[in-house]
C-alpha cells in the first residue's frame, strides 16, 4: 500500500482541493440558499454519493473508457450541463412565484438528494480529477491497485463531503438572517438559480482531457 509520507502528502493535497471552491461547493451553497438547511444537507449526501459513482467507475476502468472516447465524454458533459441549467431555470422561476415561497424548501430534501447525485455523477470533471490525481498515489508494486484507488477515492469524497457540510452551515446562517426580508430571499433564490446556470455553462465548455 501507499507509504506513510506519500499518504500524508495525499491527505494534504486532497484537503486543499476539497477547500477550493468548485462546482460541488457552489451547487450545495445554491441549494442551501434556495431551500434551507434540509435541502443543503440532502444535496451534500447526493453529491457525495455521486462522487462514489466516479470512484467505483474509475476503479473498474469505466471512467478511463469514457475519457478515451470523445463521443462518450461529450454526451456525458452536455447531459450534466443541461441538467444543471434546467435546475437553475426552475429555481429562478420558483423565486418569482411569490415572496412567501422563499421561506419554504424549494424542492424538498428527497429531490435535492436525487438531483445532487445526478449533478455529480454526470460531471466529467470529477471523473477527470480522480483519474489524474489519485493514480499518482497508487503503488502498483504493492498490489491491489483497484482497492488502493477505491480507498483513496473514498477519502477524497469524505473530505469533499465534510467541506460541503461546513458550507451548508455557513449558508444556513446567512439565510436565517434574511428570513424576515422576503425580497432578499427572492433575490437569493434567483442568485442560486443563476449560479446553477453558470455551472451548467461552465461544464458545457469543459474540454476533453488530452
Amino acid at each position: 500500500m501507499i507509504g506513510s509520507s506519500s499518504f500524508l502528502f495525499f491527505l494534504a493535497a486532497a484537503l486543499v482541493i476539497a477547500l477550493t471552491p468548485g462546482p460541488g461547493i457552489l451547487y450545495v451553497a445554491a441549494r442551501t440558499l434556495a431551500g434551507g438547511r434540509g435541502e443543503g444537507y440532502a444535496s451534500v449526501l447526493g453529491t457525495g454519493l455521486g462522487g462514489f459513482v466516479h470512484v467505483t467507475a474509475g476503479a473498474v476502468g469505466v471512467s478511463a473508457l469514457v475519457l478515451a472516447s470523445a463521443e462518450a465524454f461529450t454526451l456525458l458533459k452536455f447531459l450534466g450541463a443541461l441538467y444543471l441549467i434546467y435546475l437553475g431555470i426552475k429555481t429562478w422561476r420558483g423565486a418569482r412565484a411569490g415572496p412567501e415561497l422563499g421561506l419554504v424548501a424549494a424542492t424538498g430534501a428527497a429531490r435535492a438528494f436525487r438531483e445532487g447525485v445526478l449533478v455529480e455523477a454526470l460531471n466529467p470533471k470529477t471523473a477527470a480529477f480522480f483519474l489524474a490525481f489519485i493514480p499518482q498515489f497508487v503503488d502498483p508494486h504493492a498490489g491491489g491497485v483497484a482497492l488502493q484507488f477505491v480507498l483513496l477515492g473514498v477519502i477524497s469524497v469524505a473530505l469533499n463531503t465534510a467541506v460541503d457540510a461546513v458550507v451548508v452551515h455557513g449558508a444556513t446562517s446567512l439565510r436565517a438572517r434574511l428570513l424576515r426580508r422576503p425580497d432578499l430571499i427572492r433575490r437569493l433564490r434567483q442568485t442560486a438559480g443563476g449560479i446553477m446556470c453558470v455551472l451548467g455553462i461552465s461544464l458545457a465548455l469543459t474540454r476533453r482531457p488530452a
